[in-house]
């Protein structure tokens, strides 16, 4: 047994909790909100905790109201909170009311824009923390980095005992996700239709979106689309990292790349049992830079713009952070011998950029050509990257 293994969201959500009514942690399903929620009120007085999936619960919240004043005293822990949307006005109602930090904990598997109640009544009464499956930081003492690669960061995918067990624990949330949860988001949506949408993406995974595309294999126009992939946006399943926007003269792409967020889900729609199967695949490299951006997003501060850099001739940088005048550029490889095209020196020249990192599968850090070459836990906890990243 591994045990309860530490987030680095644990520290933000404790200092929240002391100043802010009503905050929420937002996450995919099973990556650990329940768990970070049980560790906080380990220990602690007045804490009543619901779950909005066990009925038992559901009928205490008969009468919201009445029983939210009856535990007024207490920190209310509400799980699932995707399916009872309804309760948002009667938290902000009693939220004002009690004029206390630390009210409401609320737990859910969707984003501010699928819980659309949430962001329109408790405006200034709420912080939203995003908790994803695990980053590199939080399990590398547990699992070597090709294993963390594989299988992804969903605890129960990670820390199987063997490959075998792990891909069957993500087919079976795979299939949950589109059995279960895209048609409670979403009924008119068929399953099967967003299963073939889900495949595409992952073959598409790491390249410019193309919204005709999909719409033609699947039979369906470009708005329902959209609609489908924000849905999935949402679930916290798909990102879709934006282009850069600058005044610069130079025709840049305005589409966004698209992702699937967990390594192990990308692999186990693709039917990648094990690492062997992985790096002899087309999507080796485009996984490695979902893996390293993915960490990296999961630890920026909130001030940071991310997005990509490409121009219609085929400049490119994988990944450009923004905090205020300050740019760095960050480029993928995955070999332990990366190597630079002209057009990534071309793009930091377009951009001014002095500070470029490429991240790689590399045993040490290392400088070339004013180029600093790291491997990834090195890239996140380097010194000069705080004005980038919360790092320790």
């Amino acid at each position: 047994m591994h045990g309860i293994i530490p987030r680095k969201l644990l520290t933000a959500l404790e200092l929240k909790l002391t100043h802010i009514p009503v905050v929420a942690i937002l996450g995919p399903r099973q990556c650990g909100k329940s768990t970070l929620a049980d560790i906080y009120i380990r220990n602690k007085p007045d804490i009543i905790k619901l779950d909005l999936e066990r009925p038992a619960d559901l009928r205490k919240l008969d009468d919201p109201e009445t029983f939210f004043r009856e535990n007024m005293n207490s920190l209310i822990c509400i799980d699932e909170i995707q399916r009872r949307p309804e309760l948002f006005p009667v938290i902000r109602y009693l939220s004002d009311q009690n004029k206390r930090p630390g009210q409401f904990l609320i737990l859910g598997s969707a984003s501010k824009a699928l819980i659309r109640q949430s962001s329109e009544t408790l405006t200034g009464r709420i912080s939203y923390l995003e908790l994803t499956p695990f980053l590199w930081p939080e399990i590398q003492d547990k699992v070597n980095l090709s294993t963390y690669h594989n299988r992804g960061g969903y605890p129960r995918s990670i820390l199987s005992v063997s490959d075998r067990l792990s891909l069957e624990w993500r087919m079976d949330f795979i299939q949950d996700f589109l059995e279960r949860d895209i048609p409670f988001f979403s009924p008119r949506i068929s399953p099967l239709v967003m299963s073939r949408l889900l495949q595409m993406i992952c073959h598409s995974h790491g390249q410019l979106l193309n919204v005709n595309t999909f719409a033609t294999s699947l039979g369906i126009d470009n708005k329902t689309v959209r609609k489908y992939i924000d849905l999935l946006e949402g679930a916290f399943v798909v990102r879709l990292l934006q282009p850069f926007y600058g005044n610069l003269k130079k025709r840049l792409i305005k589409s966004p790349k698209i992702y699937i967020r967990d390594t192990g889900l990308l692999h186990a729609v693709l039917q990648l049992a094990d690492w062997n199967s992985l790096i002899g695949h087309p999507v080796y490299g485009y996984s490695w830079e979902s893996l390293c951006m993915e960490n990296i997003i999961g630890h920026l501060k909130r001030q940071v713009r991310f997005s990509f850099y490409r121009t219609s001739g085929g400049a490119e940088i994988d990944l450009i952070l923004e905090n205020g005048e300050n740019k760095l550029a960050i480029e993928f490889k995955a070999s332990s011998a990366p190597r630079l095209e002209q057009r990534f020196w071309t793009s930091l020249n377009d951009l001014n950029i002095k500070r470029a990192w490429v991240i790689a599968p590399l045993d040490a850090m290392y400088t070339a050509k004013g180029i600093t070459f790291s491997p990834l836990i090195e890239f996140l906890n380097h010194p000069e990257n705080r004005s980038f990243l919360n790092v320790t």
